[in-house]
C-alpha cells in the first residue's frame, strides 16, 4: 500500500477560510477552488426540474410516485439503489448542498466551514435551530455519533461500515463546542466537502441518537428511523411501497433552493412498479402522478399525450464494463482493448438511447469537472483493429465464430443490474457487435437484490461488472478504481503497475486547485482507459421522470436524486 503525498510536511497547517463564512457581521468570500465547475446535464439540469407553474405553490395533497426498484431497508445509511437514496434524501439532511448547475458546495446544516492547508481537517459551524423529528437537537455530538458509526459501523448492532469507502482515511469527528465539529483524516481528502453533500448510495444523512442505538434488525421498523428531513416515515412495505408524510416545523432546506418552511405536500407514496409498461399505464390512467425510470420507447408518446418529461444526467461515472483483471480471459489486456474498440457507439445511440442519454466518451461523465474525451482513441469503433489485436495475442477464429486460444473459447461473462431502463438493451447492442469479432459476451442482467447476491463472488465468477457510480466529483475515479478503496477491476497485489495506479488515482485527493485537479483527473482517465484498459464505458445514464401537468417543483440534485420539499400539486391542471 502506497502512502499518499502530503502537501505540508511539518508545522501547524494554516487554516483556509471558506465561502459563506460569516465573521463580525460581514461575509468573507473566497473562491471555492476545485469545487466549483460548470455542470452539463439534460433537461431540467438546474435545481428544479421545471418552473413552479403560473400560480403560487399549493400546500397539501399526496404525490403518487412510481419507481422500478424498492427499498430493501428503511435505514438511510445502508441503501444503495435509487429508491433507497431518494427516500433517504427526503427524511435526512446533509451538512452541505452541492449546486447541481455549478458544482459549488454551499451551506445546509453547516452554515460555514474552514479547511486546513493539508486537507486533513474540516471544521464545520452548524446551525443552532435544527432538530430531529423526535425533538432531539441536532448538534455537534449528533454529527460525531453519526460519522463515527457511518464510517466504522457497529458490530454489536449488526451495522456495517457503510461510509468507509466514501470517507477514506477518516480518523475522527471532534466536538469543538455545542455547534462546531472538526472532521479529521489521516491523509489529504480534497473531495470530502463534496462527500459531505453526497446524496447517492449509502449517503451520510443524519439520524437521531435513538436511531443510531438500534440494531440493523430494529431499523427495519420505519417508525424508528428518525432524521432531520422534511418528511418522516409513515409506512414501509418491502417490494410494494414506502409512504412518507410531511414533518411539522421543518424550516432548514438548503438556502440554495430558496424554499422556506415545511414541505408543501402532505404525503408521498413511492410505489414499486418493476414493469415499464405498467408504470406508463398507471401514469396515463391517473393512478400515479409521476414516475421515474421512464421507458425509452415511452418518452415521446407520453410527451405527446401532455405529460412533462424532465431529466438530469447522473454525474459520476458512465455505465461501465469494469474488467476483472484476475480472471481469464479479461486478465489479457488484448481482450480488454478489443472490447473497447469492438462495438458500434453510433448504432447504440441510434437504436437504444433517447436524447436524454448519450454514448460515453470517457469513464468520467462529461458533467464532472476534469472530464476528458477519449472518443478518438480507445473509445472509437474500430472492429478491424480489435480483430488485429486479438490475432496478435493468439486468439484464432473457431468453427462457430468464437475465438479460441490454447483450447479456451473467448467467452466473457457479464453481471449487470436491470435497475436502469436502458441497461439491458445497451448491453445487448454491445453483445451483438462483439460477436462479429469473435467475442462471446454472456449477459446476466439481474434485479438489484439478485445482482447483490451474485456479485459477492464477482472476483472469481464474472469477467465484467456492469454498473455505474454516482458522485459529482472527479474523485469518483479514485473511489471506484483504486486498489485500496473500491478496486473495481480487482487488481491483485502482484499486478504490474498497482502502486502506480494507487498513487496516480490518489492524487485527486491532494489539492483543491482547479487546474491541478483537472490535470489529475485527465491523467486518471488516461490511466484507466489507455494505459491499462481497465474499463469499457458504455453510456451516460440519466434519471428521466414523466409527470402529470399538475405536478411542480421536483428537484434534481447534483447526483440526479430527487428532493420533494419544494414539490406541489395543482389539481386544477389535471
Amino acid at each position: 500500500m502506497s502512502d499518499l503525498r502530503t502537501p505540508i510536511e511539518s508545522g501547524k497547517p494554516a487554516r483556509r477560510r471558506w465561502p459563506w463564512l460569516i465573521a463580525a457581521g460581514a461575509a468573507v468570500v473566497v473562491v471555492a477552488v476545485a469545487i466549483t465547475a460548470a455542470v452539463r446535464a439534460g433537461a431540467g439540469a438546474g435545481a428544479q426540474a421545471q418552473d413552479a407553474g403560473d400560480g403560487a405553490p399549493v400546500s397539501g395533497g399526496t404525490l403518487e410516485f412510481a419507481l422500478i426498484d424498492y427499498q430493501r431497508s428503511p435505514d438511510p445509511h445502508w441503501g444503495t439503489n435509487y429508491a433507497e437514496s431518494i427516500v433517504a434524501d427526503n427524511i435526512t439532511d446533509k451538512l452541505t448542498w452541492q449546486d447541481p448547475d455549478t458544482g459549488e458546495i454551499t451551506p445546509w446544516l453547516a452554515e460555514s466551514w474552514e479547511v486546513d492547508e493539508a486537507l486533513t481537517e474540516f471544521t464545520f459551524h452548524l446551525r443552532d435551530d435544527v432538530t430531529f423529528s423526535d425533538g432531539t437537537p441536532f448538534d455537534a455530538e449528533a454529527v460525531k455519533a453519526n460519522f463515527d458509526q457511518y464510517v466504522n459501523g457497529d458490530a454489536s448492532l449488526g451495522i456495517n461500515p457503510n461510509g468507509a469507502v466514501l470517507f477514506p482515511g477518516y480518523l475522527e469527528t471532534a466536538v469543538d463546542d455545542e455547534f462546531t465539529v472538526t472532521v479529521r483524516f489521516s491523509q489529504p481528502s480534497a473531495s470530502f466537502l463534496q462527500a459531505s453533500s453526497f446524496t447517492a448510495n449509502a449517503g451520510p444523512g443524519f439520524l437521531s441518537p435513538s436511531t443510531l442505538a438500534l440494531s440493523a434488525e430494529e431499523r427495519t421498523d420505519p417508525t424508528k428511523i428518525i432524521g432531520t428531513g422534511p418528511f418522516v416515515y409513515e409506512e414501509w412495505t418491502e417490494q410494494v411501497r414506502t409512504v412518507l408524510v410531511k414533518r411539522d416545523g421543518y424550516d432548514w432546506a438548503p438556502p440554495a433552493i430558496d424554499h422556506d418552511g415545511e414541505a408543501y405536500l402532505d404525503r408521498i407514496v413511492f410505489n414499486t412498479i418493476p414493469e415499464s409498461s405498467v408504470r406508463t399505464g398507471a401514469l396515463q390512467s391517473g393512478e400515479i402522478d409521476a414516475t421515474l425510470d421512464v421507458g425509452t420507447t415511452d418518452e415521446e408518446p407520453l410527451e405527446a399525450a401532455g405529460f412533462e418529461i424532465v431529466s438530469r444526467q447522473v454525474s459520476g461515472t458512465a455505465i461501465f464494463f469494469n474488467f476483472n483483471t484476475q480472471l481469464f480471459p479479461t486478465n489479457d489486456i488484448a481482450v480488454r482493448r478489443a472490447i473497447q474498440l469492438g462495438w458500434d457507439r453510433d448504432a447504440l445511440e441510434q437504436t437504444v438511447l433517447t436524447d436524454n442519454y448519450s454514448v460515453a466518451t470517457s469513464v468520467l461523465a462529461d458533467s464532472v469537472p476534469g472530464y476528458a474525451d477519449h472518443s478518438d482513441t480507445v473509445l472509437r469503433y474500430d472492429p478491424e483493429e480489435a480483430k488485429s489485436i486479438l490475432e496478435e495475442a493468439g486468439w484464432r477464429a473457431g468453427d462457430d465464430g468464437v475465438r479460441i486460444k490454447d483450447g479456451e473459447r473467448l467467452e466473457v461473462s457479464l453481471i449487470g443490474i436491470s435497475n436502469l431502463v436502458a441497461n439491458r438493451p445497451a448491453y445487448e447492442s454491445v453483445q451483438q457487435d462483439l460477436a462479429e469479432i469473435g467475442i462471446d459476451l454472456q449477459l446476466n442482467v439481474l434485479p438489484l437484490a439478485d445482482y447483490a447476491a451474485a456479485s459477492a463472488s464477482a472476483v472469481s465468477d464474472w469477467n465484467i461488472t456492469a454498473a455505474n457510480r454516482s458522485r459529482n466529483d472527479p474523485a469518483v475515479l479514485n473511489l471506484q478504481y483504486s486498489p485500496i478503496i473500491g478496486n473495481g477491476s480487482y487488481i491483485a497485489d502482484d499486478f504490474e503497475g498497482r502502486d502506480e495506479i494507487v498513487d496516480r488515482l490518489g492524487s485527486l485527493e491532494l489539492t483543491l486547485d482547479p487546474d491541478e485537479r483537472t490535470a489529475y483527473a485527465e491523467d486518471a482517465q488516461d490511466l484507466l482507459l489507455e494505459e491499462y484498459a481497465l474499463v469499457n464505458p458504455v453510456y451516460y445514464p440519466s434519471q428521466v421522470i414523466a409527470h402529470a401537468p399538475s405536478v411542480h417543483g421536483i428537484i434534481f440534485d447534483a447526483q440526479a436524486r430527487n428532493h420533494f420539499v419544494d414539490t406541489w400539486k395543482d389539481d386544477s391542471a389535471s
